[in-house]
C-alpha cells in the first residue's frame, strides 16, 4: 500500500508536539469518502492543537489541519464518487479524526460537501473554516434582518482570517463597514479590503463600560470576546444584531441584559463547526457567488507542507495576518 506524508500531533509524557511521519491509508480513520488532499489551510485552532497552546486536540496522536480540499479516490458514500472535488471541514477533523494536514484523508460523507462552482480548490482553502464562518456569521445576520440600509457594521480581529474575510464580504455586499483592530500598521491593509473606517482597540476605555452607550451600530461581527464584545452590545442599535464567533480576547462575557431588553439586540451564536446539510452547502455556494470576497488573493498565501511547522508561532503570537494556504498535491 502506498505510503504519504503526513503531520502528526502527539502527546509525549504529557507535552504536545508535532512531526512529520510516513503513514498509508490502512491507517486513516473511519469514513467512507478517501480524498486525495490538494489544499489545506492554517487556523488559529490549528496553531494552538499543534503547539498544545490550547487543549483543542481531543484525542493522541491525531493528524492536524481542520480544513482540507482535494479529488475522492474511493467513496462508499452515493453522493461522492472518484474524481469528484470536494471540501471538508471542521466537525472532528484535525481534532478527533486524522485532518488535512496530510496526503490523503478519510471522513465520513456527511463531512463532505462539493466543490462549488466557481470555486478553485486553493480559493477554497483560502476560504476554508475562516471563510465560511464568516459567511454563515453573515448568512445568519441577514436572516435576523441586517441589510446595509440599517447602519454601519463593525467587524472585530479585522486583521485575522475571519476578521478579514467578513469585512471584505461586507463591503462587497454594500455595507458601512468599521474595522476594529489592535494593529495601526495595518490600517492601509483594511481600507484595501473595503473598511470605510479603521478603529484603534487601544484608543477604547474599556474600564468604562456603559450598561448603554450611544447607539453605533446595526450589526457586528466579533471575534475577540471579553470586554469588546461587552462594548460592542452598549453601542448596538435598536434591534441591532451581533455575530459572536471568536474569543481571541477572552471566553468570558461581562454585561447586562439592558441591551437585549431595551435596544432588543439579538447576539447570534455562531457554531461552524458541526452545523450540517443543506445548510452548509448553501453557505458554500454563497461563498462561490454573492459573498465570494473580491480582495480573496491579496489576503492569503500559499506555503509548502514542509513550510507549515514554522508558520504556527506566528499565530500563537498574534503576528497572522489574512489566510495561509498549505499546499499538498495540488490542484
Amino acid at each position: 500500500m502506498n505510503s504519504f506524508k503526513a503531520l502528526l500531533i502527539e502527546d509525549r509524557d504529557g507535552k504536545v508536539g508535532h512531526r512529520f511521519v510516513e503513514m498509508d491509508e490502512s491507517q486513516l480513520d473511519q469514513g467512507t469518502v478517501t480524498i486525495r488532499v490538494a489544499y489545506s489551510s492554517v487556523n488559529y485552532k490549528d496553531a494552538l492543537a499543534a503547539t498544545g497552546a490550547g487543549k483543542i486536540i481531543r484525542r493522541f496522536p491525531c493528524v492536524g489541519g481542520i480544513d482540507l480540499c482535494g479529488v475522492v479516490t474511493d467513496s462508499a458514500d452515493p453522493r461522492f464518487k472518484s474524481g469528484d472535488q470536494v471540501i471538508a471541514t471542521s466537525f472532528d477533523i484535525g481534532v478527533a479524526h486524522h485532518g488535512g494536514y496530510a496526503e490523503m484523508a478519510r471522513v465520513p460523507g456527511d463531512w463532505v460537501v462539493p466543490l462549488p462552482a466557481g470555486l478553485s480548490l486553493y480559493e477554497a482553502m483560502a476560504l476554508g473554516t475562516a471563510g465560511f464562518t464568516a459567511a454563515l456569521g453573515v448568512v445568519r445576520m441577514e436572516e435576523n434582518g441586517l441589510t446595509p440600509k440599517k447602519g454601519p457594521v463593525i467587524v472585530t480581529g479585522a486583521t485575522g482570517g475571519v476578521g478579514s474575510l467578513a469585512l471584505d464580504m461586507l463591503a462587497r455586499c454594500g455595507y458601512h463597514v468599521v474595522a476594529l483592530t489592535g494593529k495601526e500598521s495595518e490600517i492601509d491593509y483594511l481600507k484595501g479590503l473595503g473598511a470605510a473606517e479603521v478603529m484603534l482597540r487601544q484608543n477604547l476605555d474599556m474600564a468604562k463600560i456603559r450598561p448603554l452607550d450611544k447607539a453605533r451600530w446595526a450589526g457586528a461581527v466579533d471575534n475577540l470576546g471579553g470586554d469588546v464584545l461587552a462594548w460592542i452590545a452598549s453601542t448596538m442599535q435598536q434591534g441591532g444584531t451581533i455575530a459572536s464567533i471568536g474569543l481571541a480576547a477572552s471566553h468570558t462575557l461581562n454585561t447586562t441584559v439592558m441591551p437585549f431588553i431595551l435596544r432588543g439586540v439579538s447576539l447570534l451564536g455562531i457554531d461552524s463547526g458541526y452545523i450540517r446539510d443543506p445548510y452548509r452547502s448553501g453557505v458554500w455556494q454563497r461563498l462561490a457567488s454573492d459573498l465570494r470576497p473580491p480582495h480573496l488573493a491579496s489576503m492569503s498565501r500559499k506555503i509548502s507542507f514542509e513550510q507549515l511547522p514554522a508558520i504556527f508561532d506566528e499565530y500563537i503570537a498574534g503576528k497572522a495576518k489574512g489566510r495561509v494556504v498549505v499546499e499538498l498535491a495540488g490542484g
